[in-house]
C-alpha cells in the first residue's frame, strides 16, 4: 500500500504537539463552533488531518494509532481517501464497531488524559464522552486548538457581507419573531437564550449570508434576553446601514470574539443554552455563576413550522426547479448517446440550468451524479479522476438542489439511460412502492418520524433488502437543506410532525459496485380531517418533476400506487406546462403519461 506522506507528516505533527500537552489521544469532529453540518474551511480540521471529504465523520489519535468513525453513508468513499494514511475506517453503527470511548479504553492506560477542543465540541457530546471515558479511568480535557499552529496555512474565519431578507420572503419581521421567543422565555421563567445555530440565526433576524458552502448562513452568535439581544459578528461582514437597521429593531452588535468576556460577566439569574452550545461556551456562562438552562431552542420548531409566505415560496422555488429538471432531463438522454458526457459534465449542465431561473441563489448541497456503480456510494461526489462517462445504458442516480430567494429545493431521481436489467427494474419499483405509501400516509397528531419509516422500507424488507440512511429530514425556507427536529428514521426521533413542516421523503437501495437507486420528493405537511379522534394529517408533494417510468414493472403496483403516480404526474404536467416552450411541453406530456 503506498503510504500518503501528506496525511502522515500532519499526524506526526499532532501527535507532537499532543506529547507536549501531556495528551495520550486527541480527538477531531466535524463539527465546527456551531455544530453546522457545513463548516467553514476553517474549522475543516478533521478533513486536514485525515484527508476524508466526507460530511460525517470523527478522527482520533492516539500516540500510536488512529482511526475514524462515520457511516454507511460514506463506507465507500472512506475507504478509498484513508488508503495509506494510517487511519483506520470504524464503520459507525455497525455490530462489532466500538465506540469512540470503548475504543479507547482498550488502546490507553487508566490515568490518561484524551484532548478536544472545546470549540468545536457540542456540550451534551463532550459530557458523554467524559463519563464513558472515565469508566475506564481516563480523563478528558479541553485542551485547546492544536490546528490553530499546526495548520500554517489555515483559511481565516469567512467575512463574506450579510444580506436582508424581505417581507415578501420571510413572512414575519424580526421583531415579531423575538417577540415570540421572549414569550417563550417568560413562558419557561428563563432570562435569556443564546443561539449558536447559525440557521437560527439567520432564520430570527431575517438576515442571510454566504459563509458556509451550499448554506446562506453567516457565522456568529446571537444573545436574546427579555429586554435586549445582541449580535456577536464580525462586524465588516454588515454592509452600510445593517448596523443601525438591527439598532432600530432593539438589537446591538458587538465583535464575534467579544462572546467570551461577555459570558463571563453575564448577570441575570439564568440563561438557556440549546445542545447547540458548545464546551467553550458553556465554561464561559459556568464561570459567571448563572444558573445554566439546557434545553432545545425555541427557534428550532419556530423554523421547521413554515409561515404562509414560506410555503408559498416553497411552491415558487419547486415550480422553478421543476422547469430546470424538465429541461435537464429533456437533454440527458439524447445526450449519453454521444458518449462524451461524464458525471462532471452533467452537474455543470443541471447547474446551468437553474442558475437561469430568477432568484437561484447557489446549489443547496454538493450534487450527487452517480452512474452505475457510483450509485451505490451514498453520498458519491465526483472528482476530475473518479468521474465515469455515461453511456445509454444503465442507471444515474442523480441527487441534488438549489437555494432560490423562495426555498430550498431537495430532489433525487434515478434516471434510465438505456436498457437496465431485470434485477435493476425490481429494485427501482420496490424503491418506488416504498416512496409512494409514505406520500399516502394520512396520521393523527401526535405522530413522529419513526412511526413513519416503515413505510418507505416495507417492500425492500419483504425481500430481503436495506438502506442504511434516514428517510427523510425537514428543509429550510431559504437555509439548510437539512433541518430538525423532526426526522424520518429508524431510530427513535420523538419530535412530532406538524402542519406547515417540510419533509424529505427519499427510500433506496444500494448495491456495492453494481448500481444505486433512490427517488425522493420534499413534501408539505399538511391538515387532512378532524373526527372523533382528533385532528390528522398528510403530506402534500412540493417537488414537481417526472418520476422514470422506464425502469418500473407495471404488475408489481397496485392499483392505488398507479392511481397516486398518475395524479402526481398530472400535477407536475399541469403545474409547469405554462412555463415551458411547445417541445418542452410535448416531452413533458410523454414523460407524465398515465400507467
Amino acid at each position: 500500500m503506498k503510504q500518503n506522506s501528506i496525511i502522515t507528516g500532519r499526524i506526526t505533527l499532532l501527535r507532537n504537539w499532543m506529547k507536549a500537552k501531556g495528551l495520550a489521544a486527541f480527538i477531531i469532529p466535524s463539527t465546527d463552533p456551531h455544530a453546522g453540518e457545513y463548516t467553514p474551511e476553517h474549522w475543516s480540521c478533521r478533513q486536514w488531518i485525515s484527508g476524508f471529504t466526507g460530511s460525517a465523520g470523527t478522527v482520533v489519535v492516539t500516540t500510536d494509532q488512529a482511526g475514524l468513525w462515520t457511516d454507511s453513508r460514506y463506507f465507500l468513499q472512506a475507504a478509498e481517501q484513508l488508503e495509506g494514511t494510517g487511519i483506520c475506517l470504524f464503520k459507525d453503527r455497525l455490530p462489532g464497531t466500538p465506540s469512540i470511548p470503548d475504543w479507547l479504553g482498550t488502546c490507553l492506560p487508566s490515568a490518561s488524559t484524551v484532548g478536544i477542543d472545546g470549540w468545536v465540541n457540542a456540550i451534551g457530546e463532550a459530557e458523554s464522552l467524559r463519563q464513558a471515558l472515565s469508566g475506564y479511568g481516563i480523563r478528558l480535557t479541553a485542551a485547546g486548538d492544536p490546528f490553530a499552529t499546526l495548520w500554517t496555512d489555515r483559511p481565516p474565519i469567512p467575512e463574506n457581507p450579510v444580506f436582508s431578507m424581505t417581507p415578501e420572503y420571510a413572512g414575519e419581521s424580526c421583531p415579531d419573531k423575538l417577540q415570540r421567543i421572549r414569550t417563550y422565555l417568560t413562558t419557561r421563567q428563563t432570562d435569556g437564550v443564546l443561539l449558536s445555530a447559525l440557521d437560527e440565526i439567520a432564520w430570527t433576524l431575517n438576515l442571510r449570508g454566504s459563509d458556509i458552502h451550499c448554506n446562506p448562513l453567516f457565522v456568529s452568535y446571537l444573545l436574546i434576553c427579555t429586554d435586549c439581544a445582541t449580535l456577536y459578528i464580525n462586524k465588516v461582514k454588515l454592509p452600510a446601514g445593517t448596523e443601525d437597521a438591527l439598532h432600530r429593531q432593539g438589537i446591538a452588535v458587538k465583535e464575534y470574539t467579544d462572546i467570551v468576556p461577555d459570558l463571563q460577566h453575564y448577570e441575570a439569574p439564568s440563561l438557556l443554552l440549546p445542545p447547540s452550545s458548545n464546551l467553550a461556551l458553556y465554561e464561559a456562562v459556568q464561570s459567571s455563576g448563572t444558573r445554566i438552562d439546557r434545553d432545545t431552542s425555541p427557534v428550532l420548531l419556530m423554523k421547521a413550522i413554515k409561515n404562509p409566505t414560506e410555503i408559498a415560496g416553497f411552491h415558487t422555488a419547486m415550480r422553478k426547479d421543476g422547469v430546470a429538471l424538465v429541461r435537464f432531463l429533456k437533454w440527458i438522454k439524447e445526450a449519453v448517446k454521444s458518449g462524451k458526457e461524464t458525471e462532471l459534465t452533467i452537474d455543470r449542465k443541471l447547474y446551468e440550468l437553474r442558475s437561469a431561473q430568477v432568484g437561484f441563489k447557489g446549489i443547496s448541497f454538493d450534487t450527487i451524479a452517480g452512474y452505475q456503480a457510483h450509485g451505490a456510494i451514498v453520498h458519491y461526489e465526483a472528482t476530475a479522476a473518479t468521474a465515469s462517462r455515461l453511456q445509454p445504458e444503465g442507471l444515474l442516480l442523480l441527487d441534488s438542489g438549489a437555494q432560490y430567494l423562495d426555498g430550498t429545493t431537495d430532489i433525487t431521481r434515478t434516471i434510465v439511460l438505456g436498457p437496465v436489467s431485470d434485477e435493476q427494474k425490481t429494485d427501482y419499483t420496490l424503491v418506488l412502492k416504498g416512496m409512494i405509501a409514505l406520500s399516502r400516509a394520512v396520521f393523527p397528531h401526535g405522530t413522529c418520524g419513526t412511526q413513519l419509516d416503515v413505510l418507505a422500507r416495507q417492500f425492500l424488507w419483504g425481500e430481503g433488502l436495506h438502506y442504511g440512511h434516514g428517510t427523510g429530514h425537514g428543509v429550510g425556507h431559504f437555509l439548510c437543506v437539512h433541518e430538525g427536529p423532526h426526522q424520518l428514521r429508524t431510530n427513535y426521533m420523538p419530535a412530532l410532525l406538524l402542519p406547515g413542516m417540510t419533509l424529505t421523503n427519499e427510500p433506496g437501495i444500494y448495491k456495492e459496485g453494481r448500481y444505486g437507486i433512490r427517488i425522493e420528493n420534499t413534501m408539505l405537511i399538511v391538515p387532512d380531517r378532524t373526527t372523533e379522534f382528533g385532528d390528522f394529517y398528510r403530506f402534500e408533494p412540493l417537488t414537481l418533476c417526472p418520476i422514470d417510468l422506464a425502469a418500473i414493472v407495471p404488475e408489481r403496483l397496485t392499483t392505488d400506487e398507479k392511481d397516486w403516480l398518475n395524479r402526481y404526474h398530472q400535477q407536475v404536467y399541469e403545474t409547469l406546462c405554462p412555463l415551458l416552450d411547445t417541445e418542452e411541453r410535448e416531452w413533458l406530456k410523454q414523460e407524465t403519461r398515465k400507467i
